[in-house]
């Protein structure tokens, strides 16, 4: 999904200032607000969006009315990569990537991928308990199996307390932690122009 693009920065919206051809991670725990986030994302320059709820509802549309979303999910995860690699190697602009990143082997892959596509790597971890993802995930009507929830639960506190401390993961340039109510008003992205980069 390419973002609307605007001049001007939306009131009361996160602002952050990207490179012309950085890797935006935006992780948390599933529930969190990652796709109500990057739905509400508008940026100064053309930017690729990419988020499982992009592929979960290509997919849905795809297989017969009331097929339960757990026969198709690890598809929907499989195809969302493969677009993620294909924006990494294509995409003029930035790429902006939905993605819980709670584990480490997930932020070494796409920190792999930025590093080896030569793209600046940065991620924006949206701060929540695990309460809070719960209910998120249940307002938009769409509940993680209880194992895989609790493996993410488990592992959010240690990235949590790692970013707090101001260290980035290996292979990220910066990362930088916010929460639900910062990100209400949506985020707006400043794309460094040619001349500033």
């Amino acid at each position: 999904m390419d973002v609307s693009t605007t001049d001007h920065r939306p009131t009361g919206s996160l602002r952050l200032l990207i490179e012309r051809r950085e890797l935006l991670v935006v992780a948390g725990l599933p529930g969190a607000g990652k796709s109500t986030l990057l739905r509400n994302t508008r940026a100064s320059a053309p930017v690729e969006i990419l988020d499982t709820d992009q592929m979960r509802a290509w997919l849905a549309a795809r297989f017969p009315p009331g097929t339960p979303y757990g026969r198709y999910r690890p598809l929907v995860h499989v195809l969302h990569e493969l677009r993620v690699l294909r924006a990494l190697l294509r995409a003029p602009g930035p790429v902006v990537v939905h993605d819980p990143a709670t584990g480490a082997a997930a932020r070494a892959v796409l920190a792999a991928l930025g590093a080896l596509t030569g793209r600046p790597r940065r991620l924006l971890w949206i701060d929540c308990s695990a309460e809070e993802a719960l209910h998120g995930q249940r307002s938009r009507g769409r509940v993680l199996l209880g194992w895989s929830f609790s493996r993410h639960a488990r592992r959010a506190p240690r990235v949590r307390e790692r970013l707090l401390a101001g260290r980035s993961p290996r292979g990220w340039r910066t990362a930088s932690v916010t929460c639900r109510a910062q990100t209400r008003g949506g985020l707006y992205l400043q794309v460094a122009s040619a001349a500033s980069s």
